[in-house]
């Protein structure tokens, strides 16, 4: 099978960025489209300035790093973006409503042999894929938090997906040097819904005052080695993000994914983890502290 030459991701924040710059480090042409040619433009010098880092520290030769530049494309016009493109990867937030809008216009300029694929955490690869009237060509990617660093991916196959459809993304995964696993598709995959209820009960631990924010963190990461607490991991993912998985995980399964309030009221206050500055923690240059406001 031959290998991907050409990708495009739709959505410049912190996930189609990382996913930009994996594709481009893995030697793939990738366009990164947003809406905002300043956010794209943002991402793109965000990426390079990290190549920057590591040609300082020796880890990456500079002609790889121009190499890298010349495969990374911003650009706010959609048709450029995807006009040639193999995969069409959407990385806008989670809502149904709008990956349908963003990856109709997409379809519609696309070449007809291209892939789409979403990066959703949970919702409905088989859904999405009907409301585009293509089922057979859409696939879940999802990635994890900092793409280029995380080693797995979770491919999701809807109800009709295609085989072939399957096999590209496959090896796709493994062109980019990731791990990947694959399941059918059903509320929050393996991941996110393994996740979620972990971060979850983390949460109601906090809020009955079993331990505080550092003690049930390091808790899974001393005591079964995971490397990051899930408390922390929140943050990381965002307070906003999990809440709208679990709200969805509630509807879709049942009451055991029901969001603490602690969590709701978090996001109601703007304490969104690393991205807003607090969370479950403060996220300072010298690194992340407790949030003394949630001490008990």
């Amino acid at each position: 099978m031959s290998s991907i030459e050409r990708v495009t991701v739709i959505g410049a924040g912190t996930m189609g960025a990382g996913i930009a710059e994996l594709c481009a480090t893995r030697g793939v042409l990738v366009k990164l489209f947003d809406l905002s040619a300043e956010v794209a433009s943002s991402a793109r010098q965000g990426a390079l300035a990290r190549c920057d880092r590591r040609v300082e520290k020796g880890s990456l030769e500079r002609t790889e790093r121009e190499a890298i530049a010349a495969r990374f494309v911003n650009t706010s016009d959609l048709r450029d973006a995807v006009q040639d493109t193999q995969i069409v990867i959407e990385a806008v937030p989670e809502d149904m409503t709008l990956k349908v809008k963003v990856l109709k216009s997409a379809l519609e300029q696309a070449p007809t042999t291209a892939l789409f694929a979403s990066n959703t955490s949970s919702l409905s690869i088989t859904e999405l894929g009907s409301r585009l009237g293509v089922p057979e060509r859409v696939i879940g990617l999802h990635f994890f938090n900092p793409p280029p660093v995380m080693p797995l991916i979770e491919i999701v196959r809807g109800l009709s997906t295609h085989a072939d459809v399957l096999a590209k993304a496959s090896a796709f995964v493994a062109q980019l040097g990731k791990e990947q696993i694959v399941v059918n598709d059903s509320p929050g995959f393996a991941t996110s819904r393994l996740g979620v209820i972990l971060g979850a009960e983390a949460m109601r631990m906090l809020e009955t005052g079993v331990a505080g924010v550092a003690d049930i963190d390091r808790a899974l990461e001393l005591g079964y080695r995971h490397p990051m607490g899930p408390l922390k991991l929140t943050d990381l993912v965002g307070l906003d993000v999990r809440l709208a998985i679990l709200d969805h995980l509630t509807r879709e399964i049942g009451e055991q994914f029901r969001a603490p309030v602690l969590l709701r009221q978090l996001v109601r206050a703007g304490k969104l983890g690393k991205k807003s500055g607090v969370g479950f923690y403060v996220w300072t240059e010298q690194g992340p502290v407790p949030n003394p406001e949630l001490a008990r």
